[in-house]
């Protein structure tokens, strides 16, 4: 199908996209990679009228790890995935962005964009909610910094305000000797999650399970966090036992989808087994 008519405007700055939000309101929509929007228009599931081209902005785009690691929101997943320095200070994100749909989402689409449109299926959410990252936006109102955890708001939806532009986002270094794991049940047709577990976990100085995070993509409406998994691992050994037990809490408080490719309780038992299997993982690099 054609995407219904819309006028297409490239932004030369943040102002400028920020005034172009205010103008034409609920009718525009940015663009950056477009490889989450341009799919929706073409089914019509969105119409915006206008178009704003943010991708050729100076300064959103790149890899920063000065300190916190800083991500442009333009970042290709590309970008992410040949970065030395993220690979070595942050391997989740690289993990993640090399199961992104194919090599040619990789090479246009973009890490803010893709969380900015909050699919319930996409991967880089819950990467974004394992690291604790923080979005910063601007807006008419200035410039904010929204936590993870507040961000993903439910299907489609995220706390950027409709003026707001996402500019940056920043990940804490992870703690000394963390491992971190993501796994997928995938769809075959369009490789987005089915169900999709990130985890980051650390050790303590006897063996215990220090730090642990664990986040779900793909089973609900939105990316959350596990934290009935944290609750039930952290402080324990990292033995399959405990492992097994904590994965068993992983659809708690969940509100699991039903659909076409998978029903909620087929969604409730891969979320237990993903989980599982990203946690074992994340520990054994921790351990390694």
């Amino acid at each position: 199908m054609f995407p219904s008519p819309f006028d297409y405007v490239v932004a030369s700055s943040v102002e400028e996209a920020v005034s172009l939000l205010q103008e034409h309101g609920e009718e525009a929509k940015l663009l950056a990679g477009g490889h989450s929007l341009l799919p929706m228009m073409k089914l019509r599931l969105a119409a915006p009228s206008v178009l704003i081209d943010i991708g050729r902005i100076p300064g959103l785009a790149g890899v920063h790890t000065n300190g916190t690691i800083s991500l442009g929101p333009t970042t290709t997943y590309t970008t992410v995935m040949d970065s030395e320095e993220l690979a070595r200070l942050c391997p989740l994100l690289a993990e993640t962005a090399a199961q992104v749909g194919d090599m040619q989402v990789r090479n246009r689409g973009t890490v803010g964009g893709s969380v900015a449109h909050a699919d319930p299926a996409s991967d880089m959410p819950a990467a974004m909610l394992a690291l604790d990252a923080t979005f910063t936006a601007r807006g008419s109102g200035g410039e904010r910094s929204i936590a993870a955890a507040d961000f993903f708001q439910g299907l489609f939806m995220t706390a950027l305000q409709p003026d707001e532009v996402l500019t940056r986002i920043s990940i804490a270094r992870l703690p000394q000797g963390a491992g971190t794991a993501y796994e997928k049940f995938r769809n075959p047709a369009s490789g987005y999650a089915i169900v999709g577990i990130a985890a980051v976990a650390a050790l303590a100085g006897d063996g215990t399970v220090s730090d642990v995070r664990v986040a779900i993509t793909g089973a609900g409406a939105q990316p959350v966090r596990a934290t009935a998994v944290e609750e039930a691992l952290r402080g324990k050994a990292p033995d399959d036992a405990a492992l097994a037990t904590a994965a068993e809490h992983a659809t708690e408080g969940l509100q699991l989808m039903s659909d076409i490719h998978a029903s909620e309780d087929y969604r409730a038992h891969l979320t237990r087994v993903f989980t599982r299997r990203t946690l074992k993982r994340a520990l054994e690099r921790a351990q390694a």
